[in-house]
């Protein structure tokens, strides 16, 4: 969809009234009280992201209309505004929608508005053969009557690129979404300025990632590490911060096998990485001046006749040895393997890892917050205050000891899983231990939030692309301010 910025109202074939809370009598329109009248008796007052359709006539034709509630005004609201006119209007016939205020219009917040339904817009039909006319999208252009957006717009723009880019790669299927392919979706991320590196299967050997190749030994499919780094401080930022993503492209759960049903949700069981790859791709399309570099972990998980079998030992690259008890557990296997890795080649003071790694996690905070656990205080809230700002809620999980306990083994460094209670803590406590001291980390479980069975304000159903903003504003408060 085409996002435009005018400083007149275009020859559109719908007009879009951006109303604020209690703004109804306000409309600049000739039919301004039929449309007030109509507006009331449907009850609307404005409220963000309720909408009110009719029909006037205008200029000798007739024009939809659509009152659309902006609320008070905040940037939330006006997101949710944006999501809302998309939702309205993607399959209904119209073209080409004006975007109009009624109140002040200030641009920063007129693209609020385009970033809600930029973001709102995303669908993937490429696998679809056979669509009847009414399902398919018809809007094309929206065009928002402000002066001063386009410099706003610019920045939302990349992220809204990032979150649909991720959203692309949970939504594909696992025969088209492997590792191998996964690392070449990445590749047009060059064109931004990213630096790639790759490690193939060989090179993990030599390395001596055990534990990750372990889970991968049962796939035809061969494992990858994928690093990709942006520096837009032109060297000033010696160290980087980290982001690592849990890649499980798709998970049987191995020789402990899943139940058949819901089994094909599990390809978006690489989730984490594709939200550190959405995040790299927003923060590089928009010039962050921070160095970040996005690491992902990428293997299938399959119970082929050499597949990782349950009580088998492995030694990661850190050199502990891991006490395989279910292969169903591998998430953290992947991930203890890869911050290793990162710590080893970029020295960095902070790492945050992003994985839909327990159901736990489901169970404990449904499809609301994503899990937070951290080592450091001042890390934790700051990851905290950057999803509350952009609506990707966490909610922060204890860490202690007491925990850590529960993974010890009789034969081994440690077990990868812990009793049948406290299971997300017990995955986090597993990842804690590859941790180096000093190095400020952070782990976000977020089982519940990369996938919806319902639409929401700012995704259809499907792949949300969860993890993205929260990143780039968690770069933007810390490094950037």
């Amino acid at each position: 969809m085409d996002i435009q910025f005018s400083p007149t109202r275009p020859d559109a074939d719908t007009l879009v009234l951006a109303v604020p809370k209690g703004g109804v009598d306000a409309l600049p329109l000739a039919a301004a009280a039929t449309l007030a009248a109509g507006a009331a008796a449907s009850r609307f007052t404005g409220e963000a992201g309720t909408g009110f359709e009719s029909f006037v006539e205008e200029g000798g034709r007739t024009l939809r209309v659509l009152l659309l509630g902006t609320g008070a005004g905040s940037a939330q609201d006006m997101e949710k505004a944006g999501g809302a006119l998309v939702a309205k209007l993607a399959t209904s016939g119209a073209t080409h929608a004006a975007v109009e205020f009624t109140g002040e219009a200030k641009g920063e917040l007129a693209a609020q508005v385009a970033f809600g339904a930029q973001l709102r817009s995303w669908r993937i039909d490429t696998y679809r053969t056979r669509q009847s006319e009414k399902a398919k999208p018809t809007l094309k252009t929206v065009t928002f009557v402000v002066t001063d957006a386009q410099a706003a717009w610019d920045r939302q723009a990349a992220v809204a690129a990032g979150v649909a880019f991720t959203r692309e790669l949970v939504a594909e299927p696992a025969n088209i979404l492997y590792p191998e392919s996964f690392v070449e979706r990445c590749r047009h991320l060059e064109q931004l300025g990213v630096k790639i590196t790759v490690l193939d299967k060989d090179a993990m050997t030599q390395l001596g990632m055990g534990a990750l190749l372990g889970v991968a030994q049962g796939s035809v499919r061969e494992p990858r590490v994928l690093a990709m780094e942006w520096d837009g401080t032109g060297g000033a930022q010696e160290k980087p911060l980290v982001f690592i993503g849990k890649g499980v492209t798709f998970d049987t759960g191995g020789i402990s096998l899943k139940p058949g049903a819901g089994m094909e949700d599990m390809k978006w069981d690489m989730g984490g990485a594709g939200a550190v790859a959405g995040a790299m791709k927003a923060l590089a399309g928009r010039k962050a001046k921070a160095r970040v570099v996005g690491i992902c972990g990428l293997v299938e998980n399959m119970p082929d006749g050499n597949a990782q079998r349950p009580g088998d030992i492995v030694t990661s690259m850190s050199g502990q040895t891991i006490e395989v008890l279910n292969t169903d557990a591998e998430g953290r296997l992947v991930l203890c393997d890869v911050v290793t890795w990162a710590q080893k080649t970029y020295n960095p003071d902070m790492i945050v890892d992003l994985a839909t790694l327990t159901g736990a996690m489901i169970v404990a905070l449904g499809h609301e917050h994503g899990g937070l656990f951290a080592n450091d205080d001042a890390l934790a809230e700051a990851l905290t205050k950057a999803g509350q700002t952009v609506g990707e809620k966490l909610w922060r999980f204890p860490l202690s000891d007491a925990y850590d306990k529960l993974l010890d083994s009789p034969i081994a460094d440690m077990k990868n899983i812990g009793p049948r209670f406290a299971g997300s803590i017990t995955a986090a406590q597993f990842i804690k231990r590859f941790v180096d001291e000093g190095v400020k980390w952070a782990h976000l479980d977020i089982a519940g939030m990369v996938w919806s069975d319902k639409p929401g304000a700012t995704w259809d159903k499907g792949a949300t692309g969860y993890g993205v903003r929260l990143l780039d504003r968690f770069v933007a408060d810390t490094v950037e301010s």
